[in-house]
């Protein structure tokens, strides 16, 4: 499969006008299997209740089986099962759960659409694409910044984004690059194939496939026609100051440098995201006065410059060690509160549990908070994670029982034998960048 996707990428690297047909056959069995090894094999069952080892138990069947309802078009795409994960503030989110085969073939029409798009995607997009991760966003984001004229920043969010895309949109810009009649048709099924919520089946009317391997690209595919274009192709061009973007997959942050075209902007984006069924979620937007010269200015004033927050951390201006302007970076402090609110539950329900056993979890734990958290400027924000993390062990595991476990001598000596991983910077924004480009 990935000869002819190869041989795909180059057409569509070539030729930004072509239109694929054609598509379907890809769809075969060999290549949903080798899909279906893509896939997590960890994952919850979806309403069929079958899970990934039991479809691999009679696998040679069962994707026979399935390529040949989708030759008769007889396969359709089996209602997500929903449940809820908590959210930070106290809310749950909704969660959707494809059945297995769903995934299988939501991942083959996956790596078609990216074999397609990838070439059409703008440099600033970095969300859910191959070898960019958000540490490479806040990367850019913080060289634009730093080396660049701005002075306004615009934090804006959509409301709801997974949830309102517009599906006569979302097949209109996928029209632009395929005219497999069957491919499109095959993603109107997913797109309207809805979910089950206690029983009761739920059709989907907008929005993406609820926690489908599929919708990642499309909401990029979607952005990528609604947002992106039109700030690299009209924005910028009617700007007489400078403009950049950085964006991560329906979270995004647009620099400017001018105030009447930042406003102006800000205006302009909330109809233009209306255009496509979508809206500006109002609290969460904002325009911030940010850069060198803002800082600046807010000092002559006597005033704190503006911050804003992106991927989990909070911006602000800050200074280098030779008194100059740089961006700095902290743990956003609604992150901190969840991770710290989540790290102090699961310490507390091992406190019956011999620390043996679950100790190496623990420092699997704190490593991917450092891995996510440690960058550039943000050493103090990781070593608080740290000491908290110190602090909840002392204080749960001397309540195991009604005899305290240890005084705090003990437990030191307890961590010099089993020692936790240490705060550490993974990823340093300003030595050897991996984005030197112009905006």
């Amino acid at each position: 499969m990935q000869t002819k996707l190869d041989r795909i990428s180059e057409i569509a690297k070539k030729d930004k006008e072509c239109r694929f047909k054609n598509l379907m056959h890809l769809l075969n069995k060999e290549n949903l299997k080798e899909c279906f090894y893509r896939l997590q094999r960890s994952s919850a069952a979806g309403v069929d209740g079958t899970s990934w080892h039991e479809y691999e138990s009679n696998l040679e069947e069962n994707l026979e089986s399935l390529v040949a309802r989708m030759k008769q078009w007889s396969y359709r795409p089996q209602p997500v099962k929903r449940t809820y994960i908590p959210k930070g503030n106290g809310k749950l989110r909704p969660l959707g759960i494809p059945a297995v085969e769903d995934k299988i073939v939501q991942m083959a029409v996956t790596r078609i659409l990216e074999t397609i798009y990838e070439n059409d995607f703008m440099d600033f997009s970095y969300g859910f694409r191959p070898k960019r991760s958000c540490h490479d966003a806040i990367e850019r984001l913080d060289y634009m910044i730093k080396w660049n004229p701005i002075n306004y920043v615009i934090d804006a969010d959509i409301k709801g984004f997974f949830d309102n895309m517009d599906h006569k949109w979302m097949i209109k810009m996928l029209e632009e690059r395929i005219s497999d009649v069957h491919l499109i048709r095959l993603i109107k099924r997913f797109l309207k194939n809805g979910y089950l919520e206690e029983g009761k089946l739920y059709v989907s009317e907008r929005g993406t496939p609820q926690g489908g391997v599929v919708s990642p690209v499309l909401a990029n595919i979607y952005l990528h026609y609604a947002l992106d274009l039109w700030i690299e192709r009209i924005i910028k061009k009617q700007s007489d100051g400078f403009v950049g973007m950085v964006r991560y997959a329906d979270d995004y942050i647009i620099c400017l440098r001018y105030k009447h075209e930042a406003d102006r902007l800000l205006e302009l984006l909330g109809k233009r995201l209306g255009k496509f069924g979508l809206s500006l979620a109002e609290e969460k937007t904002k325009l911030v006065s940010f850069g060198k010269y803002a800082a600046e200015k807010a000092k002559s004033r006597g005033k704190k410059p503006g911050t804003f927050d992106f991927l989990g951390f909070t911006h602000y201006n800050d200074k280098d060690r030779k008194g100059g302007f740089k961006v700095g970076h902290r743990t956003a402090r609604k992150k901190y509160v969840v991770k710290m609110r989540e790290i102090a539950h699961w310490i507390k329900k091992m406190r019956g549990i011999k620390p043996e056993q679950w100790w190496q979890i623990l420092c699997a734990k704190l490593r991917g908070h450092y891995q996510y958290y440690g960058i550039s400027g943000n050493y103090r924000g990781i070593s608080r994670y740290y000491v908290e993390v110190i602090r909840l062990l002392y204080k749960w595991l001397n309540r195991r029982s009604q005899k305290k476990s240890f005084n705090w001598k003990g437990f030191e000596e307890y961590l010099n034998r089993f020692p936790l991983p240490e705060p550490r910077i993974w990823h340093n924004l300003y030595v050897n960048r991996s984005y030197r480009g112009e905006y």
